[in-house]
């Protein structure tokens, strides 16, 4: 039986090897490896290694070496099929029925990364030549030439609308590959398909092995709506799964040990170009699960490296909320905040190699950041803030799914607690007057480290309420369309002021209604062209567009279209929409730890097993009662 190639990557991209190996050998970690006794022979001193970042084992006892599939086959005498079909199950790969259409899209997999890397070469030639001389003089002025553009194989984007369609069809590529590749825009009211990278600085995306799957555009005018732009997802692109320089920071990461993630694209080039090779970036997103799997591949604890601003901040706690269930013993993240204002490009062109280096050396464990999140969400002057402070600390512990590492992060936080509200006692001189009242400590925070600005109510822990709520037919599925979806994007399509302030947000938002992904397409198209009402107004009549506009409001209740009146207050519109994506996204990872609870429940039926189900299914309950109260 032939499997896919890319349906074995990503097994492998899902299962560390020291996770496969770990369950037939104790293993110890040594250096960057890992280390334990031949499952082969019988020996006393350990000759058998492992190491994550080649996704391969060796066994100098008796040579045999591998990938997780030679593992279980040689421990499980297994065929290979038998050890794709048993690892792919462990992953929650589906594996794809060997049929003739199966291998004609593989077929087309591989023209598909045909095309992408003569788009790359194309965009290469274009930045050198004359229509590429204003991109050459911006990167220049960005200190990005040279080494950059050879490295990084950055390219440009010409303004014409048919540059690339029509050099790539002189190479005999058909339209529906390119548009397959997510090079053209297209759609049922654009009569003939055009370039979907214009006028932009070029930065090629590649995949773990170093194939380039998709690209990244920063807009060259000021007036462009979208200033960056990436590929849509394609069947070789999800952006989700994927880092910006993966394939040169592996290597990097194995050396030094360490993995720095930053922002985007010209913060990695420049950390790299300034003795940081080990620098990747999400792919203009917020970190995913899977990504931080990747990232904990190359190295135990990663360093987020954020600007010091608001929008660092936020991403701080979303990185924070991601980590927390998937932590487990040796496996966290820390947190380096550089100076507000400044981003890791700033830093590497104003202070070099040093000032980088005494910035990731000051980073902060994961602990550190949660308990300074969650002590400057709100004041702790009176019994009953402190007593909900308390509460909301310890809400996200919870989501630790790994027993030992909760037990540690709750008595560390026990022992925070006790040493902060013990030094806000009132002495015995000072009760019954002002001085009585809860101290905080420097920073506004009590723990004596400040830097954070109050995070908004909404990146808070956990909402509840209670059980008649979650019953309401307004947190239902109706038509095949979420409730939760229809709001986001109707409220942006009412006050499309809004759509920039969160526009690549929207972009990666995952759809479950057929409906919402069609609206969707339709406010990121307005984007692209021009934003304007009339532009928005333009595509919402479309046919189809309309359609499904008025599927999305079928499944909204009265509230909601309360906020969808072109007169209501836009900020509290953003607030709402902002609340409404951060209940999107826990309520996806929650089901995605869901998934992963029935199927450790289906190996192995153990009480723990069966309790884990029942405390993520009630934190599900506790999203959509949320939900339910504020539709009340």
């Amino acid at each position: 039986m032939k499997f896919p190639p890319s349906v074995l990557e990503e097994i492998k991209a899902r299962l560390p090897v020291s996770a496969v190996v770990g369950k037939r050998v104790r293993l110890q970690k040594a250096g960057r490896e890992w280390k334990g006794l031949s499952p082969f022979n019988a020996e006393k001193t350990p000759s058998f290694f492992v190491n994550d970042q080649k996704a391969s084992f060796f066994d100098f006892s008796s040579g045999k070496n591998g990938d997780i599939f030679k593992f279980v086959m040689e421990t499980e005498g297994l065929s290979f099929p038998e050890a794709v079909e048993k690892l792919a199950a462990e992953a929650g790969v589906v594996l794809p029925k060997v049929t003739a259409e199966a291998q004609v899209q593989e077929e087309k997999r591989k023209g598909l990364h045909e095309v992408v890397e003569l788009a790359a070469q194309f965009f290469e030639a274009e930045l050198m030549g004359e229509r590429g001389g204003p991109a050459r003089r911006y990167l220049a002025s960005r200190g990005l030439d040279g080494e950059a553009r050879t490295r990084f194989r950055l390219g440009y984007g010409p303004a014409d609308r048919f540059a690339l369609r029509d050099h790539l069809a002189g190479k005999g590529v058909p339209a529906e590959l390119m548009t397959e590749a997510g090079l053209l825009v297209h759609g049922e009211e654009i009569a003939v398909p055009y370039d979907r990278f214009r006028d932009r600085v070029m930065f090629p995306i590649h995949d773990a092995r170093g194939r380039v799957v998709a690209f990244g555009g920063r807009a060259m005018s000021s007036e462009v709506a979208a200033k960056y732009l990436n590929s849509p997802e394609t069947p070789l692109f999800h952006k989700g799964h994927l880092l910006f320089n993966h394939h040169n920071a592996r290597k990097a990461s194995h050396d030094t040990g360490q993995v720095i993630v930053v922002e985007g694209y010209v913060d990695v080039i420049a950390m790299s170009l300034s003795g940081f090779p080990q620098t990747v970036a999400p792919l203009g997103t917020a970190l995913t699960e899977d990504q931080l799997g990747l990232l904990w591949r190359m190295a135990d604890e990663p360093v987020i490296c954020l600007d010091g601003d608001k929008a660092g901040r936020k991403a701080a706690s979303r990185a924070i909320d991601i980590a927390l269930p998937m932590l487990e013993p040796g496996k966290s993240l820390s947190f380096a905040l550089l100076p507000d204002g400044q981003d890791p490009d700033d830093l590497a062109r104003s202070g070099g190699r040093q000032a980088i280096a005494e910035v990731v050396a000051a980073a902060r464990p994961l602990v550190d950041m949660l308990w300074q999140r969650e002590v400057e969400a709100g004041p702790l002057d009176t019994p009953e803030r402190r007593a909900a402070f308390e509460r909301r600390l310890k809400e996200p512990l919870g989501q630790i799914r790994d027993e030992t590492t909760r037990k540690h992060y709750r008595r560390e936080m026990d022992e925070r607690l006790a040493q902060l509200f013990a030094s806000a006692a009132p002495t015995r001189g000072e009760r019954g007057g002002r001085e009585g009242h809860f101290q905080r400590g420097r920073g506004g925070g009590g723990a004596g480290r400040g830097g954070f600005r109050q995070v908004p109510p909404w990146l808070a822990g956990p909402l509840r309420a209670s059980s008649a709520l979650t019953q309401s037919r307004l947190v239902t599925k109706l038509r095949g369309e979420d409730t939760r979806e229809a709001f986001i994007l109707l409220a942006l399509a009412s006050h499309p002021e809004l759509i920039l302030r969160c526009v690549d947000e929207i972009a990666e938002l995952s759809l479950d209604g057929p409906a919402a992904e069609r609206l969707r397409q339709a406010l990121l198209d307005a984007v692209e062209d021009a934003l304007d009402r009339e532009t928005l107004a333009n595509r919402l009549a479309q046919p189809r567009v309309r359609e499904a506009y008025n599927q999305l409001m079928a499944v909204t209740g009265p509230a909601e279209r309360r906020k969808l009146a072109q007169d209501a207050d836009p900020e509290s519109v953003f607030d709402s929409i902002h609340q409404a994506l951060v209940l999107h996204h826990r309520a996806r990872t929650l089901n995605s730890e869901l998934r992963a609870a029935e199927r450790a429940l289906a190996d192995e039926a153990t009480e723990a097993n069966f309790a884990w189900i029942k405390d993520v299914k009630a934190r599900l309950e506790t999203i959509e009662g949320t939900e339910a109260m504020s539709e009340d």
